[in-house]
């Protein structure tokens, strides 16, 4: 194995450490001296990949940027109508962070208390994309499909947006117990039956 691979393994198994301890320990601060006993380096040895544990969580962060959103477009890909693509992204938050608890926690900020503000604006800026990508499909509904929000547009994609940022926070606060995906499939009959109406032609 060449030196860069072995770099790009190392740095690999940090970042792997660092979401089993945040998943292990809900609440908790992580100190570079646990985590470097974790993956079984010396603490030098965790700085010679990242600068910082700032720079650890940034990481995490990435991996989720592009994890979700390379799968919205294979989901925007896939999918024409407005109502299963909204359904799908959300479906997707829900179970990402159901099959990753602890990363979920950088997503709540429940992880990032005493970090950088960089981060925490990072992850504002997260679901910002998701909840404007949302507004750019229920937008196109009427375009495609005839169909016109029953909310103003950017109150539809917020109220989206609110629902999962609520169920993935309730995670994390009940220590990763009530998954995100309770109850959804009948919360989201009861959203899809009244987001979206059949536009009024006009006279």
């Amino acid at each position: 194995m060449s030196k860069s691979n072995q770099k790009v393994s190392r740095r690999q198994q940090i970042l792997e450490a660092l979401a089993r301890m945040l998943e292990a320990s809900p609440g908790a601060r992580i100190t570079t001296a646990a985590l470097a006993k974790e993956v079984g380096v010396s603490e030098a040895a965790l700085y010679r990949h990242f600068p910082s544990k700032s720079k650890m969580f940034e990481g995490l962060i990435e991996f989720i940027e592009e994890t979700i959103f390379s799968r919205i477009n294979l989901i925007l890909s896939e999918e024409t109508n407005a109502l299963p693509r909204c359904e799908n992204i959300l479906y997707l938050l829900l179970t990402f962070t159901e099959r990753n608890p602890g990363i979920t926690r950088l997503l709540t900020g429940d992880a990032l208390t005493g970090e950088t503000d960089r981060l925490r604006v990072r992850v504002a800026q997260l679901f910002e994309r998701i909840e404007t990508q949302l507004k750019q499909v229920i937008r196109e509904a009427e375009l495609r499909e005839g169909l016109r929000p029953n909310l103003p547009l950017s109150a539809a994609a917020n109220l989206l947006i609110a629902l999962v940022d609520g169920r993935i926070t309730q995670f994390v606060r009940s220590e990763f117990k009530r998954a995100p995906t309770e109850h959804w499939q009948d919360q989201w009959q009861v959203v899809a039956a009244v987001l979206l109406r059949e536009d009024a032609i006009d006279q």
